[in-house]
């Protein structure tokens, strides 16, 4: 029995790709499949999995398909996952060799439908730019109808979790949009009761020099249509009278993570309009300055827990002054 399988959709990364799967493949977990889905790749990517399956044919199943770019790739993964859990580790990251042994344990521990595990940001050399803690302060196992309060303060990344194969039953990320993980994530967790975590930095996620700017644009506005489909689950799932919760959720990921990107957006333009759709999103949701100056992340003011960079970054953008915001990014 395949206890889980992991997802690595794999486009054009013959850099850092070996590295990738030689962490998966000596994963402590025995019974684990491995699903490296070639999603078009055009550099040596194809030799490299060929090379790892040759090493590892009980461990890694290669399949290769036309670009249809990440949420086509995972779903194209999810289609031949045979495990209890499902995971996903993009193929430029790397994990440490305990990870799924650990967290399939956790989950059948406790029966939960989701486990997390910390992650960090580390640079090309792997030295750690940032730890990056998913939930302090909460035990080993969560039951999220009494700490529904978490559904607003975690982070969506899909990498850090496994999640039971049944909540995919009839759910696939979503194609031809960015920000899938928030589009799909947040329902996952929606269709859950337990969760379980461990705190330990089992994630390596690298940050590559030089790639934040020169991809950021109108794409963007797919946070908020992500967020706006999030709310269609919200409001039939068994936690919808949970409004206070939501609008958190809205805060976090709609504003925060939304202005986050927007700072990163070179073209004046495409910056302009996506502030008026910003606009438009808080005035849909009746979020008011007030409440996004006095969010709460895991019961501590959500800005003041900011750098004074993203600090300054954000006092100035509400308090309109995006001319001189211009200027300074």
């Amino acid at each position: 029995m395949i206890k889980v399988s992991v997802i690595v959709p794999v486009y054009n990364v013959e850099k850092y790709l070996s590295k990738c799967l030689n962490s998966l493949a000596h994963q402590t977990l025995a019974d684990i499949e491995i699903i490296v889905v070639n999603d078009g790749s055009t550099d040596g990517s194809q030799e490299i999995i060929e090379d790892f399956q040759q090493k590892f044919p009980l461990k890694i199943k290669a399949f290769t398909k036309e670009n249809g770019e990440l949420s086509d790739a995972r779903n194209y993964g999810l289609d031949h996952a045979t495990g209890a859990y499902i995971g996903f580790v993009d193929s430029d990251d790397e994990v440490s060799v305990e990870m799924f042994a650990e967290m399939y344990s956790l989950g059948i521990k406790h029966n939960a439908e989701i486990v997390i595990c910390n992650l960090q940001k580390v640079d090309e050399r792997g030295n750690i730019l940032q730890k990056l803690t998913q939930i302090p302060n909460l035990p080993e196992k969560i039951n999220l109808k009494e700490n529904f309060s978490l559904f607003s303060d975690i982070s969506y990344f899909a990498c850090n979790k496994i999640f039971k194969k049944e909540l995919f039953r009839e759910r696939r990320f979503k194609k031809g949009v960015h920000f899938e993980d928030i589009q799909l994530i947040p329902q996952l967790v929606l269709k859950s009761h337990t969760i379980a975590q461990t705190q330990k930095y089992y994630y390596q996620y690298l940050e590559r020099k030089n790639s934040i700017s020169k991809t950021h644009s109108l794409k963007g506005l797919d946070i908020l249509k992500a967020v706006d489909d999030v709310e269609i689950a919200f409001l039939a799932s068994e936690y919808s009278t949970e409004k206070r919760v939501f609008k958190n959720f809205l805060i976090l990921e709609g504003v925060y993570s939304f202005l986050a990107y927007l700072a990163f957006v070179n073209d004046g333009n495409e910056y302009l309009r996506m502030c008026e759709a910003l606009l438009d999103f808080r005035k849909k949701n009746n979020i008011t300055v007030s409440e996004i100056f006095f969010y709460q992340r895991f019961g501590t003011n959500y800005l003041l827990s900011l750098t004074w960079k993203k600090k300054i970054y954000y006092l100035l953008y509400f308090f309109g002054q995006k001319k001189l915001l211009r200027k300074l990014i």
